[in-house]
């Protein structure tokens, strides 16, 4: 069952853009948390995300990186959908059933993790709302697929396997993988044997970001929804530190905006996430502020197809 605090009621909370009392089918989008780590199998602390973001976009603005102002903008903020280890798999089938209602209500989706096992049940939403295939961008240090993470078929090591099992994902052609930088054994056997469309942290630094985003938009232009998932720590551990497995040799803040305004320009994206912010790992909260910022552009984007971004 969904939940909300003092943050998800108070219109001054994302950046001003929260309309608290504005029902869900009237929404540019419908943001959510899923405040889970126990599919993370290292360090925790993605459970505090959620909230510490909505408490730390009272003093911010909508307003993108170019000066750009979007105040017009419909968020309503859901809640939360709290979750335990004993019952995650009834809470997953809950945000697959609230997700599907939204994308078959053609609401776009923002939602917060959360450790990257939450993106499973929202992705499993997406399919069930649509009979057509769609895309998966999947901005990572890591792929994700493995089958089983110690034994866990629900862990945030499974999220791109799991998705591979739906009946609107085709294969692997309906992925792509963009900052990956570390991969796992049995992972390694697809990614020798199977067509992966995937781009490393160091493709893009040798590329050029610019380069691998249009690599990716030319790939991902073939459906007409994508969804697009960001675990921060496909960021380098200097931007953002609070994450719980970091990968040295990541994608700066620079490349992480101009990726992103790149391919929310150019796809038909339905919904994002940014997902394994873990506040208790880095006092300063610079993923934190990352992921909000990300979360900003995102959202101008949105509204500028929207015909509500305001520029000079």
């Amino acid at each position: 069952m969904v939940t909300k605090d003092k943050y998800s009621l108070d219109p001054n909370a994302w950046c001003g853009l929260n309309r608290p009392d504005m029902p869900l089918e009237e929404a540019d989008t419908v943001l959510f948390g899923i405040p889970f780590d126990g599919g993370a199998s290292y360090r925790a602390g993605a459970a505090q995300a959620p909230d510490m973001l909505r408490a730390n976009t009272l003093q911010s603005t909508p307003c993108t990186e170019r000066l750009e102002w979007f105040d017009t903008f419909n968020v309503v903020d859901a809640g939360n959908f709290p979750l335990t280890m004993e019952d995650r798999e009834e809470v997953f089938a809950d945000i697959q059933k609230f997700v599907c209602g939204l994308v078959k209500a053609g609401r776009k989706i923002t939602m917060i993790g959360g450790d990257h096992s939450v993106t499973i049940p929202v992705e499993r939403g997406i399919d069930d709302a649509l009979d057509e295939p769609f895309g998966i961008i999947h901005i990572d240090a890591h792929m994700d697929l493995c089958d089983a993470l110690e034994g866990d078929k629900l862990s945030h090591g499974n999220t791109e396997r799991r998705a591979l099992e739906l009946k609107n994902i085709q294969g692997f052609e309906n992925l792509y993988f963009i900052g990956i930088r570390s991969i796992e054994p049995d992972e390694f056997e697809l990614y020798k044997n199977d067509p992966i469309q995937v781009k490393t942290a160091f493709d893009c630094y040798a590329e050029g970001i610019e380069s691998v985003a249009k690599d990716c938009i030319d790939k991902m232009s073939r459906y007409s929804k994508v969804y697009l998932t960001f675990d921060i720590d496909a960021l380098d551990p200097a931007y953002a530190a609070g994450t719980g497995t970091p990968q040295f040799g990541g994608l700066t803040s620079r490349m992480a905006i101009t990726l992103l305004n790149m391919l929310f320009e150019a796809l038909p994206i339905i919904g994002f996430d940014v997902v394994e912010i873990a506040p208790p790992l880095d006092p300063s909260l610079a993923a934190m502020y990352a992921g909000r910022k990300l979360i900003t552009e995102a959202w101008g984007n949105w509204a500028k197809q929207i015909g509500k971004l305001q520029s000079k």
